[in-house]
Protein backbone atom coordinates (compact mmCIF):
# COMPACT_ATOMS: atom_id res chain seq x y z
CA UNK A 1 0.00 0.00 0.00
CA UNK A 2 1.64 3.21 -1.12
CA UNK A 3 2.24 6.01 1.57
CA UNK A 4 -1.00 8.39 0.22
CA UNK A 5 -3.21 5.33 0.93
CA UNK A 6 -1.92 4.09 4.08
CA UNK A 7 -2.96 7.58 5.57
CA UNK A 8 -6.19 7.64 3.93
CA UNK A 9 -7.12 4.06 5.70
CA UNK A 10 -5.68 5.34 9.09
CA UNK A 11 -7.75 8.44 8.42
CA UNK A 12 -10.48 7.16 7.88
CA UNK A 13 -10.64 4.15 10.91
CA UNK A 14 -10.10 7.93 12.94
CA UNK A 15 -13.41 9.07 11.35
CA UNK A 16 -15.50 6.00 12.05
CA UNK A 17 -13.98 5.67 15.21
CA UNK A 18 -14.89 9.32 16.23
CA UNK A 19 -18.41 8.86 14.95
CA UNK A 20 -19.01 5.52 16.63
CA UNK A 21 -18.00 7.29 19.58
CA UNK A 22 -20.69 10.17 19.20
CA UNK A 23 -22.48 11.13 22.49
CA UNK A 24 -25.86 10.56 22.50
CA UNK A 25 -28.11 13.70 23.66
CA UNK A 26 -30.25 11.91 26.23
CA UNK A 27 -30.99 12.96 29.37
CA UNK A 28 -28.18 14.45 31.17
CA UNK A 29 -27.05 15.73 28.01
CA UNK A 30 -23.42 18.21 28.74
CA UNK A 31 -23.93 20.39 25.25
CA UNK A 32 -19.74 21.36 26.22
CA UNK A 33 -19.36 17.46 25.63
CA UNK A 34 -20.77 16.90 22.35
CA UNK A 35 -19.23 20.75 20.99
CA UNK A 36 -15.59 18.77 22.06
CA UNK A 37 -16.83 15.85 20.06
CA UNK A 38 -19.15 17.78 17.43
CA UNK A 39 -15.22 19.91 16.57
CA UNK A 40 -13.42 16.68 16.96
CA UNK A 41 -15.06 14.76 14.31
CA UNK A 42 -15.24 17.67 11.88
CA UNK A 43 -11.32 18.14 11.81
CA UNK A 44 -11.19 14.92 10.98
CA UNK A 45 -13.69 14.47 8.16
CA UNK A 46 -12.14 17.88 6.75
CA UNK A 47 -8.84 15.84 7.08
CA UNK A 48 -10.22 12.82 4.92
CA UNK A 49 -12.23 14.98 2.50
CA UNK A 50 -8.89 16.57 1.80
CA UNK A 51 -6.91 13.80 1.38
CA UNK A 52 -9.38 12.09 -0.59
CA UNK A 53 -9.66 14.88 -3.08
CA UNK A 54 -5.93 15.19 -3.41
CA UNK A 55 -5.21 11.59 -4.24
CA UNK A 56 -8.39 11.20 -6.25
CA UNK A 57 -9.57 14.38 -8.00
CA UNK A 58 -13.09 15.06 -8.46
CA UNK A 59 -14.32 15.24 -12.03
CA UNK A 60 -15.28 19.74 -11.93
CA UNK A 61 -17.01 18.97 -14.67
CA UNK A 62 -19.37 16.81 -13.10
CA UNK A 63 -19.89 18.73 -9.74
CA UNK A 64 -21.17 21.49 -12.36
CA UNK A 65 -23.97 19.61 -13.90
CA UNK A 66 -25.06 18.00 -10.11
CA UNK A 67 -25.25 22.29 -9.39
CA UNK A 68 -27.06 22.87 -12.16
CA UNK A 69 -29.68 20.37 -11.36
CA UNK A 70 -30.09 21.29 -7.95
CA UNK A 71 -31.42 25.24 -9.48
CA UNK A 72 -33.42 24.06 -12.53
Amino acid sequence: MDKKAKEFADMMRQLVSDVQGAPYPGSGFEPELYNIWYEHVQRNAQNCFELLEEAYPQDRSDIDKTVKKMFK
